[in-house]
């Protein structure tokens, strides 16, 4: 498969909203798994990353309107996501990888995973007309 110019620039902005995303989150979990259970901790660091993620990956990466049906879109795409991470932590953590380290491998796993899946919400049916108008979000 070869990748468009567009594409490619889109992927470059995927990476760079994709590391902010991933520190924010790795630094809530890394502070809050020192005072709580580390799934609750991951889940925090995760719907914090989640939110900033939607805006970024809207207006930065793809550079479409947050509407609320990307949002449905994204979610969906980021709960699927999400169970991966959770799966995966859990697996490094019973291999016997440290708490602390476990979400490393996981990013490695989870992020070309969600890349196809998040590319497919924003890029889904953009050669299509559609006469509705969607919802936008602030």
């Amino acid at each position: 498969m070869k990748l468009d110019k567009s594409a490619f620039y889109e992927l470059i902005r995927f990476g760079m909203v994709g590391v902010f995303a991933t520190l924010l989150h790795y630094g809530i979990y890394w502070v809050l798994q020192h005072w709580i259970n580390m799934n609750v901790a991951y889940t925090i660091g995760y719907f914090t990353s989640f939110c900033c993620n939607f805006y970024l990956t809207s207006h930065f990466t793809f550079k479409r309107q947050a509407t609320v049906k990307r949002g449905l879109g994204f979610g969906g795409a980021h709960l699927t996501n999400y169970l991966n991470h959770m799966v995966l932590l859990n697996f490094f953590v019973w291999m016997g990888i440290p708490q602390q380290w476990a979400p490393l491998p996981v990013y490695c796993i989870a992020v070309p995973v969600n890349f196809l899946l998040v590319r497919f919400v924003f890029k889904h049916g953009d050669g299509k007309k559609n006469n509705k108008k969607e919802q936008q979000l602030p």
